[in-house]
């Protein structure tokens, strides 16, 4: 296994640079991104070899959070050998994306009319697409079989009659039903992965990351602070996307929408909005954080969101990183894994209905757009900034006439 480190600010630097660019061009989600950081990392600039490029994915796809943004994560700290490098690399490739959305999340109040109101609500038909897209394409990877899809119709109806209590209880009850159900699927292949990561760093990190987690509940409530009580959605909302970033739509919408901390449509816009910028989904925190209606809002409220929301993915990636050699090959560990992911399934499923179809889909024109977004992006293969620009520029349209 080759894996090339420079050490120190200027390896850190490095590492930055080539973050930024990635953040400023890497249109497409998740999975695209995951492409651009093979080829510039595999295969050009040879940083990492395909083995361990694979076992890191394996990793991140196995933990909580942003796989994409905690795939960079990893690469900054195995490069630079340290925090440092995988925090220039979280900086460089969330830093555009957080910027362009935090922009348009300040400006978004004077944003009105009825041209505003085109473009918002053809926003929202993206979100559609955009979901039920998310939503095919994991069905058929992560609820392949009976037993997985029986999973996600269990967790779909959970998240519908229970709300958001619903979803976490979806996620134990998929992972104890993995246990059970999803023992025969071929073991993930094994890679070599060097971390320059020791076990006690790891476990400060993992323990870090339970604390905050149970603590910021408590202390939002005895302090009363909605700063704190905006540090502690977004961080519970990231410390339970599994499957992928669209997952965060649905934890996200019963932690903001419910509470009435923002409304539905300025929500869907937003998450609409996001699929046109490059860089990790979860930078939608940022404008989430922006347009709050109590305070902290405005840059404040983006960067608590934005902040919050990445914390506990990049805590969980760093201090599993000296254990992951040690836990993959359990099939305990991926039997629970296949079960949680086929529920995240029911879950993103419930959120394709409630709110995003009954919230933008209110006409007959409304379904036929939302269904070519969804055509365009599945069987033309179109980027998500083309989706996004065709369907606001009809619901531009369909406004004003």
């Amino acid at each position: 296994m080759r894996q090339n480190r420079h050490d120190g600010a200027g390896g850190a630097l490095a590492v930055f640079r080539v973050f930024l660019w990635l953040g400023l061009t890497s249109f497409g989600g998740p999975i695209a991104h995951l492409g651009y950081f093979r080829e510039a990392f595999v295969v050009r600039r040879r940083w990492i070899d395909e083995a361990a490029f694979a076992d890191l994915l394996a990793l991140c796809q196995f933990l909580p959070g942003p796989a994409s943004s905690q795939v960079g994560f990893a690469l900054g700290v195995l490069r630079v050998g340290g925090l440092r490098g995988g925090l220039a690399a979280w900086l460089g490739f969330t830093m555009p994306s957080a910027l362009l959305l935090g922009a348009c999340g300040l400006g978004a109040a004077a944003f009105t009319g009825p041209a505003a109101e085109g473009l918002l609500h053809g926003l929202k038909l993206v979100a559609v697409a955009v979901v039920a897209q998310a939503v095919w394409g994991m069905a058929r990877t992560l609820a392949p079989d009976r037993p997985r899809a029986a999973i996600a119709l269990v967790a779909v109806a959970l998240v519908v009659f229970a709300g958001g209590t619903g979803q976490i209880a979806a996620l134990v009850l998929g992972a104890l039903a993995g246990l059970g159900l999803c023992r025969d699927a071929a073991p993930a292949p094994h890679g070599a992965l060097a971390v320059p990561v020791s076990r006690r760093a790891g476990a400060v990190a993992l323990a870090l990351f339970a604390v905050i987690l149970i603590g910021a509940p408590l202390a939002a409530t005895l302090s009363g602070s909605q700063g704190v009580a905006l540090f502690d959605a977004f961080y519970r909302s990231g410390a339970l996307v599994f499957g992928g970033g669209h997952v965060v739509l649905p934890l996200l919408q019963a932690e903001v929408v419910t509470p009435g901390w923002a409304t539905a449509e300025t929500f869907l816009s937003g998450y609409g909005l996001a699929q046109a910028v490059p860089g990790p989904l979860f930078t939608f925190a940022a404008y989430l954080g922006a347009v709050m209606e109590p305070q902290p809002n405005g840059v404040a409220g983006a960067v608590i969101a934005l902040v919050a929301i990445f914390l506990p993915g990049l805590l969980l990636v760093y201090g599993m990183l000296p254990f992951w050699d040690a836990l993959r090959p359990r099939p305990t560990a991926q039997a629970a894994m296949r079960g949680a992911n086929a529920a995240v399934v029911g879950i993103l499923g419930a959120a394709l209905y409630d709110p995003v179809w009954t919230s933008a889909v209110l006409a007959p024109p409304d379904f036929v757009l939302a269904l070519a977004g969804f055509l365009l992006l599945t069987v033309w293969k179109a980027p998500p900034w083309v989706v996004v620009v065709a369907l606001a520029a009809a619901g531009l349209l369909l406004r004003l006439i």
